[in-house]
Protein backbone atom coordinates (compact mmCIF):
# COMPACT_ATOMS: atom_id res chain seq x y z
CA UNK A 1 0.00 0.00 0.00
CA UNK A 2 1.40 3.37 -0.95
CA UNK A 3 1.75 6.41 1.30
CA UNK A 4 -0.63 8.32 -0.97
CA UNK A 5 -3.35 5.69 -0.59
CA UNK A 6 -3.02 5.76 3.20
CA UNK A 7 -3.17 9.53 3.36
CA UNK A 8 -6.55 9.47 1.64
CA UNK A 9 -7.89 6.14 2.94
CA UNK A 10 -11.01 6.28 5.08
CA UNK A 11 -9.81 6.33 8.68
CA UNK A 12 -12.64 4.01 9.70
CA UNK A 13 -11.08 1.34 7.48
CA UNK A 14 -7.67 1.96 9.05
CA UNK A 15 -9.25 1.65 12.51
CA UNK A 16 -11.01 -1.55 11.43
CA UNK A 17 -7.70 -3.28 10.65
CA UNK A 18 -5.86 -1.50 13.49
CA UNK A 19 -8.32 -2.87 16.05
CA UNK A 20 -7.50 -6.43 15.00
CA UNK A 21 -3.75 -5.87 14.81
CA UNK A 22 -3.61 -4.28 18.27
CA UNK A 23 -5.78 -7.09 19.67
CA UNK A 24 -3.15 -9.63 18.54
CA UNK A 25 -0.42 -7.69 20.37
CA UNK A 26 -2.58 -7.58 23.51
CA UNK A 27 -3.42 -11.29 23.35
CA UNK A 28 0.24 -12.18 22.95
CA UNK A 29 1.03 -10.00 25.96
CA UNK A 30 -1.62 -11.52 28.26
CA UNK A 31 -0.79 -15.09 27.20
CA UNK A 32 2.82 -14.49 28.29
CA UNK A 33 1.51 -13.89 31.83
CA UNK A 34 1.20 -17.67 32.23
CA UNK A 35 -2.52 -17.53 32.91
CA UNK A 36 -4.37 -20.51 31.40
CA UNK A 37 -7.99 -19.66 32.09
CA UNK A 38 -9.63 -18.23 28.93
CA UNK A 39 -12.02 -16.18 31.07
CA UNK A 40 -9.17 -14.57 33.02
CA UNK A 41 -7.17 -13.99 29.84
CA UNK A 42 -10.19 -12.27 28.30
CA UNK A 43 -10.76 -10.08 31.37
CA UNK A 44 -7.10 -9.06 31.36
CA UNK A 45 -7.14 -8.32 27.61
CA UNK A 46 -10.23 -6.12 27.98
CA UNK A 47 -8.22 -3.70 30.16
CA UNK A 48 -5.98 -3.00 27.17
CA UNK A 49 -8.56 -2.78 24.40
CA UNK A 50 -11.16 -0.61 26.16
CA UNK A 51 -11.73 2.74 24.49
CA UNK A 52 -10.85 4.62 27.68
CA UNK A 53 -7.51 2.82 28.02
CA UNK A 54 -6.56 3.36 24.39
CA UNK A 55 -7.57 7.02 24.51
CA UNK A 56 -5.56 7.62 27.68
CA UNK A 57 -2.51 5.92 26.19
CA UNK A 58 -2.79 7.90 22.95
CA UNK A 59 -2.84 11.18 24.87
CA UNK A 60 0.46 10.18 26.49
CA UNK A 61 1.93 9.01 23.17
CA UNK A 62 1.07 12.13 21.14
CA UNK A 63 4.38 13.93 21.86
CA UNK A 64 6.24 10.85 20.57
CA UNK A 65 4.42 10.69 17.21
CA UNK A 66 5.90 11.83 13.92
CA UNK A 67 4.19 14.65 12.03
CA UNK A 68 2.68 12.14 9.62
CA UNK A 69 1.39 9.92 12.45
CA UNK A 70 -0.05 12.93 14.25
CA UNK A 71 -1.80 14.10 11.08
CA UNK A 72 -3.41 10.66 10.72
CA UNK A 73 -4.47 10.65 14.38
CA UNK A 74 -6.05 14.10 14.04
CA UNK A 75 -7.85 13.13 10.82
CA UNK A 76 -9.24 9.97 12.44
CA UNK A 77 -10.16 11.75 15.68
CA UNK A 78 -12.00 14.52 13.84
CA UNK A 79 -14.01 12.20 11.60
CA UNK A 80 -17.72 12.37 12.30
CA UNK A 81 -19.06 9.40 14.25
CA UNK A 82 -21.94 7.74 12.42
CA UNK A 83 -22.93 5.39 15.24
CA UNK A 84 -23.24 5.90 18.98
CA UNK A 85 -20.58 4.11 21.02
CA UNK A 86 -22.08 1.43 23.28
CA UNK A 87 -19.85 1.54 26.33
CA UNK A 88 -17.71 4.62 25.92
CA UNK A 89 -17.84 8.38 26.10
CA UNK A 90 -17.97 9.75 22.51
CA UNK A 91 -14.74 11.73 22.97
CA UNK A 92 -12.90 8.70 24.36
CA UNK A 93 -14.33 6.62 21.51
CA UNK A 94 -12.99 9.06 18.93
CA UNK A 95 -9.54 9.02 20.52
CA UNK A 96 -9.55 5.21 20.64
CA UNK A 97 -10.60 5.10 17.00
CA UNK A 98 -7.74 7.47 16.16
CA UNK A 99 -5.33 5.15 18.01
CA UNK A 100 -6.64 2.14 16.08
CA UNK A 101 -6.36 4.06 12.78
CA UNK A 102 -2.72 4.83 13.63
CA UNK A 103 -2.04 1.14 14.31
CA UNK A 104 -3.85 0.18 11.09
CA UNK A 105 -1.89 2.70 9.08
CA UNK A 106 1.43 1.44 10.42
CA UNK A 107 0.41 -2.13 9.73
CA UNK A 108 -0.69 -1.48 6.14
CA UNK A 109 2.50 0.46 5.43
CA UNK A 110 4.47 -2.45 6.90
CA UNK A 111 6.24 -0.23 9.43
CA UNK A 112 6.72 -3.20 11.74
CA UNK A 113 9.39 -1.69 14.00
CA UNK A 114 7.32 1.44 14.63
CA UNK A 115 4.15 -0.61 15.07
CA UNK A 116 5.79 -2.88 17.62
CA UNK A 117 7.25 0.09 19.46
CA UNK A 118 3.92 1.95 19.74
CA UNK A 119 1.93 -1.19 20.57
CA UNK A 120 4.46 -2.05 23.28
CA UNK A 121 4.49 1.49 24.67
CA UNK A 122 0.68 1.48 24.74
CA UNK A 123 0.59 -1.79 26.66
CA UNK A 124 3.21 -0.44 29.09
CA UNK A 125 1.25 2.78 29.63
CA UNK A 126 -2.01 0.92 30.23
CA UNK A 127 -0.28 -1.59 32.55
CA UNK A 128 1.20 1.22 34.62
CA UNK A 129 -2.08 3.11 34.76
CA UNK A 130 -3.96 -0.07 35.64
CA UNK A 131 -1.52 -0.77 38.48
CA UNK A 132 -1.82 2.83 39.70
CA UNK A 133 -5.62 2.59 39.61
CA UNK A 134 -5.57 -0.67 41.59
CA UNK A 135 -3.27 0.91 44.18
CA UNK A 136 -5.58 3.94 44.43
CA UNK A 137 -8.60 1.66 44.91
CA UNK A 138 -6.84 -0.27 47.67
CA UNK A 139 -5.77 2.98 49.33
CA UNK A 140 -9.34 4.32 49.12
CA UNK A 141 -10.75 1.10 50.60
CA UNK A 142 -8.15 1.23 53.37
CA UNK A 143 -9.02 4.86 54.14
CA UNK A 144 -12.75 4.06 54.10
CA UNK A 145 -12.12 1.16 56.46
CA UNK A 146 -10.09 3.39 58.79
CA UNK A 147 -12.80 6.08 58.65
CA UNK A 148 -15.50 3.58 59.61
CA UNK A 149 -13.36 2.29 62.52
CA UNK A 150 -12.94 5.84 63.79
CA UNK A 151 -16.69 6.42 63.46
CA UNK A 152 -17.41 3.13 65.28
CA UNK A 153 -15.00 4.09 68.10
CA UNK A 154 -16.62 7.53 68.37
CA UNK A 155 -20.07 5.94 68.63
CA UNK A 156 -18.83 3.53 71.31
CA UNK A 157 -17.85 6.44 73.57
Amino acid sequence: MTNRNLLTMNTTILAFIGDSVYEVYVRNFVIKSGETSPEKLHREAVKYVRAESQAQALRILIPELTEEELALVKRARNKKITSKPKNADPIEYKMATAFEALIGGLYLRQKTDRLEHLAGRTIDIISKNSTDLQADKLKTRSNESSDSKVTDQTKAR
